[in-house]
């Protein structure tokens, strides 16, 4: 049955399923798309979020947040805390199952693929430059930009000059692709705890061929910075009567 919680699940899955399915194209080898670059990349992502948005509010989910730090956010704007684990459970393991068909779909790609990074990086984010306080940075700020556009595009001063929320979809869309476009190149942009946990606890699971680590030495850093920027959006939200 139809539900809040499955449609959070069932969002969460088809985002990963075709964000990191991108991913995957461009990276592994012998795909048709290998080597085909950042801008499908994050074309990909962006039509992935519109995907998911729309099979979560089928699925149940009138909120569609797919992402913890969306939940999260909305919450310091409204003060309402109730949906955060409930939502964020639906999420991580939707992201999971999301990136165990993006495993199963690329199966035979996996051996012909011997860059152990390049694997990885089929699941979850890495940085550019490793370097704590920079990628940090880079995710709070990126992430409070979500939180804080997604806010002022439901806001009622937005509502209120004509622009139908019919297209919130296509709006969110398009500000994830606008992030990776202008902000995505430090981080790989998780801008989103369960995008990189989930898929990133798949990776240590499945028995990918010559997979390597999974890189939990970076993990927080993805769920931390996230969280804060959409708190940070949250609360100026709140503040500024969004």
């Amino acid at each position: 049955m139809p539900s809040p919680w499955f449609g959070e699940f069932m969002g969460t899955f088809v985002l990963i399923l075709l964000g990191n399915g991108v991913v995957a194209g461009v990276l592994l080898k012998r795909s048709y798309a290998e080597g085909s670059g950042w801008i499908v990349i994050t074309a990909g992502w962006a039509f992935a979020v519109m995907a998911g948005v729309f099979t979560a509010i089928a699925c149940g989910s009138s909120d569609a947040n797919l992402n913890p730090a969306v939940t999260f956010g909305f919450a310091c704007l409204t003060g309402g805390f109730g949906k955060v684990l409930p939502y964020t459970s639906a999420q991580v393991l939707g992201a999971f199952l999301g990136a165990t068909l993006v495993w199963l779909h690329y199966f035979p790609h996996w051996k012909e693929t011997p860059d152990v990074n390049l694997k990885r990086g089929c699941f979850c984010t890495a940085p550019a430059i490793r370097n704590t306080a920079a990628n940090l940075t880079s995710e709070i700020i990126a992430t409070f930009i979500l939180v804080f556009v997604v806010e002022a595009i439901f806001s009622k001063a937005v509502a209120a000059n004509g622009i139908s929320v019919g297209l919130g979809p296509y709006l969110v869309a398009a500000l994830v692709w606008g992030i990776g476009l202008s902000l995505g190149g430090t981080t790989g942009y998780a801008i989103n705890p369960a995008r990189d946990l989930g898929p990133r606890l798949a990776h240590a699971a499945l028995p990918i061929t010559g997979k390597g680590g999974s890189d939990w030495s970076y993990a927080t850093i993805p769920i931390v910075g996230p969280l804060a920027g959409g708190a940070l959006a949250g609360f100026l939200g709140h503040i500024i009567h969004l």
